[in-house]
């Protein structure tokens, strides 16, 4: 299932069926209710103490920037409603868009709630699959700011995955072994994404190994492992270009992309 997904997410748009999205729609509706059936057996809360399950979905294309903008996620809320019997509030992601809003409404307004400070300027990082900050001024007059900062853990994983059949390149050991190649990396921050103005977003419909693929013109010029080390510290400076303009005095980090040392000592060292 999880590689029909990324497939399928990562295809042109002309190449992706109607009969693909809606069968996967399914699935993943039934995955979802599955887990917050267990999660419920796990915790051992009574069902009728459950007001609703909010459900954003898995994104399959995230297109903010179009005419008209779209984000599509997968994962019918119908299904979970009906296989746990708790009421399903689904498609966060549309109704922000909606409104203007970039189509990731919940994650600055949690990280507002809970970690902000009145005493310092705060910079909360998540690095998911793309990488995500959320701007916490200690000013409460002043608005809070989210946005993508590219790819985080998208293109390692792929590309780890592509090579050596690896789900993850687990604790940077691969890419450690490489050398960032310097033109390599000026020519995948040269994408105009990175020096596009907030508020933006993306996803791993536009940052894959196609991406990848056209910044290298054909990674038989390169050695594997340089070009891991190379997109390892693509993640490390467009995430560190992203937040410095902002002089938080404390950084939060968040993701799976946190039990990356090689990662995290790479932004480490960015000042």
């Amino acid at each position: 299932l999880r590689d029909d997904l990324l497939t399928l997410s990562q295809q042109t748009r002309e190449n992706s069926t109607l009969h693909d999205i809606a069968i996967l729609d399914v699935k993943m509706g039934k995955i979802f209710a599955e887990a917050s059936l267990a999660l419920l057996e796990k915790s051992q809360v009574p069902q009728e103490k459950i007001c609703a399950i909010g459900s954003p979905g898995q994104t399959l294309y995230h297109h903010p920037d179009g005419d008209p903008p779209y984000t599509l996620q997968l994962g019918d809320p119908n299904i979970v409603a009906q296989m746990t019997g708790i009421p399903t509030i689904a498609d966060f992601r549309r109704r922000d868009m909606a409104a203007g809003g970039q189509g990731a409404p919940l994650a600055p307004a949690f990280h507002n709630a809970l970690m902000r400070s009145p005493d310092e300027d705060r910079v909360v990082l998540n690095i998911g699959g793309i990488a995500n900050i959320t701007v916490l001024r200690a000013d409460e007059t002043q608005p809070v700011i989210g946005l993508d900062t590219g790819p985080g853990n998208a293109l390692l994983d792929a590309y780890s995955y592509q090579q050596q059949r690896s789900r993850m390149d687990k604790n940077g050991e691969w890419a450690a072994t490489g050398k960032v190649n310097p033109s390599l990396l000026k020519a995948m921050l040269a994408d105009p994404y990175f020096t596009k103005p907030a508020p933006k977003s993306t996803g791993r419909d536009y940052f894959n190994l196609d991406w990848l693929n056209y910044h290298t013109l054909g990674l038989s010029l390169f050695h594997p492992e340089d070009v891991q080390a190379t997109l390892c510290s693509l993640t490390i400076t467009s995430i560190a270009q992203a937040i410095l303009p902002y002089k938080p005095q404390r950084l939060l980090v968040c993701g799976g992309g946190l039990h990356n040392p090689l990662l995290m000592d790479g932004l480490a060292k960015q000042r």
